[in-house]
């Protein structure tokens, strides 16, 4: 089998970076041919150093690089990006998957009519919700809230929800359109990491996406548990944001009693420090987790916003160190309120309530060996996804070669009316 897998970078600057990396990297050591497109140049992870994948870069400009005009136009629609993805397949041994994970930086709606005419099952990751929400985050920036919102109706495009302003959002409102003109009436499946994105996105979609359910892999290798009961501080490791909570971490954790500690960077870094807090800055994935099971009483993971899946958590987890995560974030699925951590309300009040059991150093060190246990028991390692990934295009392609699983899928989507397929 011949997966193609594009992403925009070949380095981990994000989760969706991180997933696609590691995706790739699984499929190839379980004996995948794995063609992986990078669309912005720039560094190469050593994962994907090995014999069966084959990188390609597309050489494409990073949006945000290429000046307010010229990027809000190429966002909507780029026609470079499309001729340099189509040139790219064209090259490669015909695929048999493809799968997307990311396409707002440099490849743009213009790319999935290619990626349709290659002929393969293409699937998308939803790391966020951009292919139904114009800011990708449901939430709302001007008032620090979920959205309640349907995606395109009238009520959000006039919202000024965005985070840069009501410019950027109409800009992105185009794209959105774009998009969904690009992708109405064709079978693209949907691979969801978290139950929640799933009941949320396959509500808007109706019947013009199949939809999946695929953890997210983390790169972690069987320790022994670490002793979260001998650590100091509740941590908080991700981009400083209000979306994230890291406002209610350092709020929390005074009321608690507790010393909070922040890896990471972002626009709260000066409120956090003169609250206080201690900031340790962005740290490589190796100090972090170093720093994590030296220091970590437990984790916080307090998003505001409906993230889908935070890897932090999983590898907090797998560490043996509690998870105390927003009831929000499609995390809290793997969290046991009580038992491996808490699941709370991202409001200050309930988190200062969950870290304060964590001042009982018996309470802190069961709560971290259950987790430990738990974890492992079912591991979301980067084999484990792999295996499950493959599984899952199996499937896919056993289904359309059978005439009538294909016939089903393009029928599903055919019979679907226009304007009420998707939320654009």
């Amino acid at each position: 089998m011949h997966v193609v897998v594009l992403a925009e970078f070949a380095a981990p600057s994000g989760g969706a970076e991180k997933v696609a990396l590691e995706s790739a990297r699984g499929l190839a050591e379980l004996g995948l041919a794995v063609s992986y497109l990078q669309g912005v140049p720039g560094p190469v992870d050593p994962l994907l150093d090995h014999p069966r994948i084959r990188r390609v870069e597309l050489g494409l400009p990073d949006i945000w690089n290429r000046g307010a005009v010229v990027g809000a136009v190429s966002g909507v629609w780029d026609r470079e990006a499309a001729a340099r993805v189509g040139a790219a397949l064209a090259a490669l041994p015909r695929a048999d998957i493809v799968h997307l994970h990311q396409w707002t930086r440099s490849l743009s709606p213009s790319v999935f009519p290619v990626l349709f005419a290659a002929g393969a099952p293409v699937l998308a990751t939803l790391h966020d919700y951009f292919l139904a929400c114009p800011n990708g985050v449901y939430y709302r920036f001007d008032r620090a809230e979920p959205c309640a919102l349907r995606p395109m109706s009238a009520a959000c495009i006039a919202a000024p929800c965005d985070s840069r302003s009501r410019l950027h959002k109409l800009v992105r409102v185009a794209r959105t359109a774009a998009l969904g003109r690009a992708i109405e009436g064709r079978p693209l499946h949907l691979v969801h990491v978290c139950e929640a994105s799933r009941a949320r996105m396959g509500a808007l979609f109706g019947g013009a996406a199949l939809h999946h359910r695929l953890d997210n892999p983390v790169r972690v290798r069987f320790e022994a548990p670490a002793t979260p009961e001998s650590g100091d501080a509740v941590v908080y490791l991700g981009r400083l944001t209000r979306e994230k909570g890291a406002d209610l971490v350092a709020e929390a954790a005074r009321a608690a009693g507790l010393p909070a500690l922040f890896i990471g960077t972002g626009p709260l870094e000066a409120e956090l420090r003169a609250g206080g807090a201690e900031l340790l800055g962005w740290q490589a994935p190796e100090d972090a987790r170093a720093i994590l099971r030296a220091r970590a009483r437990a984790l916080a993971a307090p998003s505001r916003w409906y993230e889908t899946g935070p890897l932090t958590v999983y590898e907090a987890l797998a560490a043996g160190i509690p998870v105390v995560a927003s009831e929000r974030s499609g995390a809290s699925e793997k969290v046991r309120d009580g038992e491996t951590g808490f699941v709370v309300a991202p409001e200050a009040e309930s988190l200062a309530r969950a870290f304060a059991q964590f001042r009982d150093d018996a309470r802190v060190a069961r709560l971290g060996r259950a987790a430990h246990a738990r974890f492992w028991s079912a591991p979301a390692t980067i084999a484990a996804h792999a295996h499950a990934a493959a599984d899952l295009y199996g499937r896919i392609l056993a289904d359309c070669a059978a005439p009538i699983g294909c016939a089903v899928q393009h029928v599903c989507a055919e019979q679907t009316p226009r304007g009420v397929s998707a939320p654009f």
